[in-house]
């Protein structure tokens, strides 16, 4: 009897067991971070519109029929007629209408073929717009690429050897953390125009460069401050043990265990990169004429370039490029604060 009864008990606990395995759901490190970002309302918004403002600039080009190239003109024939009465030598009255067809320059106000109107170029505002946000959001993009691939090469070496490595490292990024960042972009940018060598198609490369060199040194002390924690866990004493490389312990233990801290370090320097471009381009030292940025567009209004005008009269020709970046730097910066909310394990939901 009690053989039977101990038996019973024993399958009964199996049979807990196993249903208790059923009905537990293993979740990968990936997918559940995935589903704490998108918990997030704030973040589902800012993601929503990044596609939209990619959308708009790499893919609206395609459906303007007019709009393979930035730099088209739109001309818009006006004809002008006179009427004139004169006597012949026959006695005879004659009326003489004279008809000219011109060109005008001046800016059109939207329309149904044109939404946004035409700039004081005759450019469509709306095609400008969508490459605007081509030029603005690739270099934002590769800005903050080449910055991560500096930062983590430099801020790998000096948390994994760390002495005068790590002194000498350290120092250069003290260095460029302590340079004002503006005043050094308005005078670097200052002196590619003055060079006669770099054509206005190529200054946004050198910009581009010149926004990296200035903006790795974050990046860098991010990295090494992790790299100085993570190196004496022991999952590396295991690694030295087997006697691996040192580039191997950096860049295939220590580095993808950082890419969290990376990933929103970058996402919240999107924002960051477009405002800068933004700003030199509004002071007429970024992308040049007549090549199309948000923030170029929006200088046309500034009244040191004498755009009193269309300041006051022609909202069609700044005020879209403003909100394009608005919402740009909100987008990236909701989908930089969800994923940082989405790889703490210490937040609560």
């Amino acid at each position: 009897m009690d053989e039977n009864k101990n038996q019973t008990t024993f399958e009964t606990d199996e049979f807990a067991g196993e249903s208790l395995y059923d009905s537990v759901k293993v979740i990968s490190p990936m997918r559940l971070v995935l589903k704490r970002f998108f918990r997030s309302r704030l973040s589902i918004v800012g993601l929503a519109i990044i596609v939209l403002l990619f959308l708009f600039s790499f893919v609206g080009p395609l459906f303007v029929p007019y709009a393979q190239d930035q730099t088209f003109y739109i001309e818009r024939t006006v004809k002008m007629s006179a009427k004139e009465t004169f006597t012949g030598a026959d006695g005879v009255a004659y009326e003489l209408y004279d008809v000219t067809e011109g060109i005008s320059t001046d800016k059109a106000p939207p329309s149904l073929e044109h939404p946004l109107g035409t700039d004081n170029n005759r450019m469509d505002v709306l095609v400008r717009l969508m490459y605007g946000g081509r030029v603005s959001l690739t270099l934002a993009f590769l800005v903050v690429f080449l910055e991560t691939i500096l930062g983590v090469i430099f801020g790998g070496l000096a948390g994994f050897f760390g002495g005068w490595v790590d002194m000498v490292i350290m120092r250069v990024v003290d260095v460029f953390i302590c340079l004002p960042g503006m005043p050094i972009l308005l005078i670097s940018s200052q002196l590619i125009k003055a060079i006669p060598a770099i054509s206005p198609d190529a200054r946004i490369y050198w910009l581009m460069g010149i926004l990296t060199v200035f903006g790795w040194s974050g990046t860098a002390r991010l990295v090494r401050g992790q790299i100085l924690y993570l190196r004496e866990q022991e999952y590396m004493t295991a690694a030295e043990a087997t006697g691996i490389s040192s580039f191997s312990k950096i860049f295939k233990h220590l580095i993808p265990n950082v890419m969290p801290q990376l990933i929103v370090s970058m996402t919240l320097g999107l924002g960051s990169i477009i405002l800068y471009e933004s700003t030199l381009s509004y002071l007429g030292l970024g992308v040049q004429y007549p090549l199309a940025a948000w923030g170029s567009m929006i200088s046309m209004a500034s009244p040191a370039n004498g755009g009193q005008e269309i300041l006051s009269y022609y909202p069609n020709l700044w005020v879209a490029p403003g909100v394009l970046i608005v919402l740009a730097v909100l987008a990236f910066n909701f989908v930089g604060d969800g994923l940082r909310d989405a790889f703490d394990p210490k937040m609560k939901r």
